[in-house]
């Protein structure tokens, strides 16, 4: 199952890489600095059809069209493009992020970047992996660690509290990396780089296969308040290490 997914999606990302003049390809959508470019529609299409062919029963939710949340079984969760605004401006930090699912548990995520070749997967059960070898979050405290952030920046209301609470993070960690791709951020922390990654107001395509693989390194994926991420709605996220995690919801 992972490794049917995992050649598809190393075959969309040949799109990714085949791209130019992306800023000349953009539509804007709904929200502030949210943007789709025809790469992004052209990516969810290959994998949609690609997917569909291996997976017959399975439904589909991707970032670039209508979602029915609703449907139970078999379904993948697709983000495309995640950081299209780093593709739109060749900042090459880009990924595709793949998430199968039975009902509302993920069960098997890619991550692919396709500009440093790095494909981060799991499956449930059987832990996570970087390019076939195994991962695992760090075991340094945020105090001594990293942190990552997302500025939601569709979501203009968020940015006061974003910015209030990276202060303090700031000031407790030995510094602060944003690389504009969610997807990214989570397997950054699931490999053990950084110690923790949050943001408001994600979609389930943003985090959906980052969550199965994080966790599969050891690593904790919550709410704000606590409770488990919801794949049908938007959530305020924090992923990290558990020492990372005991430290940062002091600062909440």
């Amino acid at each position: 199952m992972l490794n049917k997914i995992t050649e598809i999606v190393k075959e969309a990302g040949k799109i990714i890489l085949s791209a130019h003049n992306q800023e000349n390809t953009v539509t804007a959508k709904e929200g502030k600095k949210n943007f789709v470019t025809k790469y992004d529609v052209a990516v969810q299409e290959f994998l949609f059809k690609e997917l569909g062919k291996a997976f017959p029963d399975a439904q589909f939710i991707g970032e670039e069209g209508e979602n029915d949340f609703s449907t139970d079984g078999l379904r993948f969760i697709i983000d495309p493009i995640d950081g299209t605004t780093n593709f739109m401006q060749d900042y090459r930090c880009s990924c595709i992020s793949v998430a199968l699912c039975n009902n509302n548990d993920v069960i098997a995520g890619v991550v692919y970047n396709p500009y440093t070749d790095e494909l981060f997967s799991a499956e449930k059960g059987k832990g996570a992996n970087l390019n076939g070898n195994r991962i695992k979050v760090s075991e340094r405290p945020l105090s001594d660690g990293l942190a990552l952030f997302g500025t939601s920046p569709y979501h203009p209301e968020n940015t006061d509290e974003t910015f209030a609470l990276l202060r303090k993070v700031f000031d407790f960690s030995r510094d602060i990396r944003r690389s504009g791709s969610a997807a990214y951020d989570i397997c950054t922390v699931a490999c053990g780089r950084c110690e923790v990654f949050f943001e408001k107001g994600l979609q389930p395509w943003d985090i959906a296969a980052g969550t199965l693989i994080l966790k599969e390194a050891g690593g904790v994926a919550l709410n704000y308040q606590g409770r488990e991420i919801s794949f049908s709605a938007p959530n305020d996220v924090v992923f990290a290490n558990p020492k990372a995690y005991k430290e940062f919801i002091t600062l909440l």
